[in-house]
């Protein structure tokens, strides 16, 4: 069973060094197939002063926010029509795709042919799962969608599923599949 054993400058809080171990546990239990319980992950501590590289005293990197909690955030943002905060968690070039292979660059260009499908749109997230590629986190999240159609109807329990990709902290694209063209008012 394996066991890992990484060394950090000291200074990260709790919350990362756990989010550390989680995933180091999590890539040794796909990479070898070992049972969650036979995995041992420690996490070591050196003081700033302690650490050299080059002749040079290194400071801790600066933990990276939780993908998911960015994508939740941008999400809450969009459905609270706050254009100003959802931009900024997007970065330059961002793009979305909606049903239909309909592409936006631009959040005020989504925002405009959604008002002739609908009054709004609420999600109930049921999980949001994340995948790592190279430099980029990858997000999905799904769930269902409620809200009212531009007659005043109701909807609910429309399934979704939205992908994220994530560089340097920022959302760079976003896939969106969706059953509310299924259930559309016609």
């Amino acid at each position: 069973m394996p066991v890992i054993r990484t060394t950090l400058i000291e200074g990260y809080d709790d919350k990362t060094l756990q989010n550390l171990a989680t995933r180091l546990t999590d890539a040794a239990r796909s990479a070898i197939g070992a049972p969650l319980d036979g995995i041992t992950v420690t996490i070591e501590e050196v003081k700033p002063a302690g650490y050299m590289r080059g002749r040079q005293s290194r400071i801790p990197g600066k933990p990276q926010p939780g993908a998911a909690d960015l994508v939740r955030a941008f999400l809450d943002a969009m459905e609270a029509r706050d254009l100003k905060a959802a931009k900024a968690y997007l970065a330059d070039g961002f793009s979305m795709t909606f049903p239909g292979g309909v592409v936006f660059e631009k959040l005020e260009d989504l925002t405009a042919w959604a008002k002739d499908r609908y009054r709004f749109v609420h999600k109930t997230y049921e999980r949001f799962d994340e995948c790592f590629d190279g430099n980029k986190i990858l997000i999905y999240c799904s769930g269902t969608l409620n809200g009212e159609w531009p007659d005043g109807a109701t909807f609910d329990d429309i399934r979704f599923i939205d992908r994220f990709e994530i560089e340097d902290g920022k959302l760079t694209d976003q896939k969106v599949w969706n059953d509310l063209g299924e259930n559309a008012k016609v």
